[in-house]
């Protein structure tokens, strides 16, 4: 961790939430008149989408799977030393992955691809990651070890499967059975290298729908928040204002000593409540290491 140039890292699957917590985190940056460098983690897939259904079919030749989910298909290597080289100069490169028309025409490029890498913007005050892996660690690599702030974002496996189901057949064009194809190929490296990250981050909140899920194949819809509960676990934090949280956020109430429960509605300000005084902390440590008030690697 560093405290000159902090990593903060949301790591949660697409749909889980990753869009009310990235326009939370930014309104946070907003309010704090912070400076954040950006990088998502699809940036780091090994493969082209083209490369992948390549990459896809040689592996089931071989009786094998590869998914975006694990390391065969990510350059964990690459991830880390991202982040090792913003954690110690506050530099590094980013690039975009391409899931859409929409996103590939500015670029003139075709979905599925990258922009070329360019340089992270000079003197940001933190790295925000948002990702599939932003706390992941294996036996070659170790990304959570460079992060100050690690927020979990996960929906229970149901509702995952049916925001994926109805995602990539309507916005990224999959039929249903190469959907479903793609997360039974996915499991295991689900099991192995995205589950083990949510024991590893400061906060989770994880998304439970109200409403019946239980057949996620044939659902047609998904869950509004409003049919929703977040529930917010957070590890080993002191000082969490628990009474200031449950009287600010209605319809909030305590399951464990450590979890919050929140309608789904309140998700973004949960979010913002809770981790505008985390960020404010990390930057009050920053200062005080640029003004040599506290010793480096403290």
């Amino acid at each position: 961790m560093s405290a000159k140039h902090p990593i903060i890292a949301v790591t949660g699957s697409s749909g889980a939430g990753t869009s009310t917590t990235t326009k939370a985190l930014r309104h946070i940056f907003r309010n704090l008149d912070l400076s954040a460098a950006s990088i998502e983690g699809d940036s780091y897939h090994r493969f082209t989408r083209p490369e992948m259904e390549v990459e896809i079919r040689k592996a089931q030749e071989q009786g094998k799977h590869i998914s975006y989910f694990g390391k065969e298909a990510n350059d964990f290597a690459l991830l880390e030393e991202t982040f090792k080289s913003y954690h110690e100069t506050g530099q590094g490169k980013f690039r975009r992955y391409l899931h859409t028309f929409d996103q590939a025409v500015p670029y003139n490029q075709m979905p599925g691809t990258f922009t070329p890498w360019q340089d992270l913007p000079d003197d940001t005050d933190l790295l925000y990651y948002e990702g599939l892996h932003g706390g992941v660690v294996t036996d070659e690599n170790d990304v959570a070890k460079y992060v100050d702030l690690l927020i979990g974002l996960v929906p229970i496996v149901n509702l995952e499967w049916i925001q994926k189901i109805i995602r990539d057949t309507s916005d990224r064009g999959h039929s249903r059975e190469a959907v479903m194809s793609s997360i039974i190929r996915s499991m295991d490296d689900y099991f192995n290298y995205i589950t083990p990250q949510f024991s590893r981050t400061h906060i989770n909140f994880q998304r439970v729908p109200t409403v019946d899920t239980s057949n996620p194949i044939s659902a047609k819809d998904i869950p509004t928040a409003d049919e929703s509960f977040v529930v917010i676990r957070f590890r080993g934090m002191k000082d969490v204002n628990f009474p200031f949280l449950l009287r600010m956020i209605d319809g909030s109430f305590m399951s464990r000593i450590n979890t919050l429960v929140v309608p789904g509605g309140k998700m973004g300000f949960a979010m913002e409540l809770i981790v505008t005084p985390l960020i404010e902390k990390l930057m009050e440590k920053k200062q005080l290491h640029l003004t040599g008030s506290l010793p480096l690697g403290l």
